[in-house]
């Protein structure tokens, strides 16, 4: 295949292999898109492209990236980015050579996963119940995100074939397409049996309309056609106000950390929690026992009679 002549057009078609032939998330296209297009804009700016930069161009602009004081995480996101595309242009025989291959990245800094206490979450999940607006709906979201430690955008695109005959558990398709099955708790599954009846009698009204009718257990007018994370954010942090939660320790993914962490500490095994939250090496998962370890460590320091000073 010759190559392309600019740069957008190399990112546009690394996007679209990247779509058709590994099933990328729509998220993870995006931070590709992001990463790429800075890369290009930055190689610009040095009179030089994707075509002709060599190991020393790529090294730079790390070093350009640490200047800026981006975070470790962010810039081994992308060299990560550039190495993907640079192996595809090496592949498809745009380049005779990958000049990123042996840079090693910046690493991560490894950082304990803040979470949610199970009060907390009760409070929130409290306060999702009392919703003054689309009660059934916000009970059901809550009860399925901490029952099961889906992923935001998991949750909000399910499809509603998924929740049809009460089942016990839902098949979550994950990141790259892979699929896996969550168990539901029985709150979880009253709340989607109660919301689902409300949903179908507001479809079937629909329907009589002329309204064709949703794929997606939680549909919206918007462009997805189900609710968007955005929203859905928003929501959360209108629980956490009205159940006194301070707004700044909630996000979707707090519990998802939360879901992890309280199943650890009621002895849940490691790998079925890997298997729960779709996590392709246990490794990922294993941050969840510093957690505990930390929070046990900090239980005894406050409570241990030989660890409080002692007056003379």
């Amino acid at each position: 295949m010759t190559a392309p002549t600019q740069m957008s057009r190399w990112v546009q078609v690394f996007l679209e292999a990247q779509a058709a032939e590994m099933d990328a998330a729509q998220n993870t296209l995006l931070s590709y898109a992001r990463d790429l297009r800075g890369f290009a804009d930055w190689l610009q700016a040095q009179g030089t492209d994707f075509a002709d930069a060599c190991r020393s161009d790529v090294e730079d602009y790390l070093i350009d990236c640490e200047t800026q004081g981006l975070a470790k995480s962010t810039r081994a996101r992308r060299l990560s980015a550039i190495k993907q595309l640079y192996r595809f242009a090496f592949d498809e025989g745009w380049r005779a050579d990958n000049p990123a291959v042996q840079i090693k990245g910046p690493g991560r800094a490894q950082r304990l996963p803040k979470t949610l206490s199970i009060a907390e979450v009760d409070r929130l999940l409290d306060a999702a119940r009392a919703s003054p607006k689309e009660t059934l709906r916000n009970t059901c979201l809550m009860e399925l995100l901490y029952a099961t430690g889906m992923r935001v955008t998991e949750l909000v695109s399910l499809p509603v074939a998924a929740a049809r005959g009460d089942p016990r558990m839902l098949l979550v398709r994950g990141k790259g397409g892979k699929e896996r099955l969550v168990p539901l708790s029985p709150p979880a599954r009253q709340a989607l049996a109660s919301y689902l009846a409300e949903r179908d009698a507001a479809e079937e009204t629909a329907r009589k309309a002329g309204k064709p009718p949703s794929r997606f257990l939680f549909p919206s007018h918007g462009k997805a056609g189900h609710l968007t994370r955005h929203r859905f954010f928003g929501l959360i942090k209108d629980f956490a106000l009205r159940g006194g939660v301070p707004p700044s320790k909630v996000t979707p993914h707090r519990l998802r950390h939360a879901f992890a962490t309280h199943l650890l500490e009621g002895g849940a095994d490691l790998r079925a929690i890997q298997t729960m939250l779709g996590h392709a090496d246990v490794a990922t998962t294993e941050i969840y026992t510093h957690v505990v370890d930390a929070r046990l460590r900090d239980l005894v320091l406050q409570h241990h009679p030989l660890a409080k000073s002692r007056k003379s």
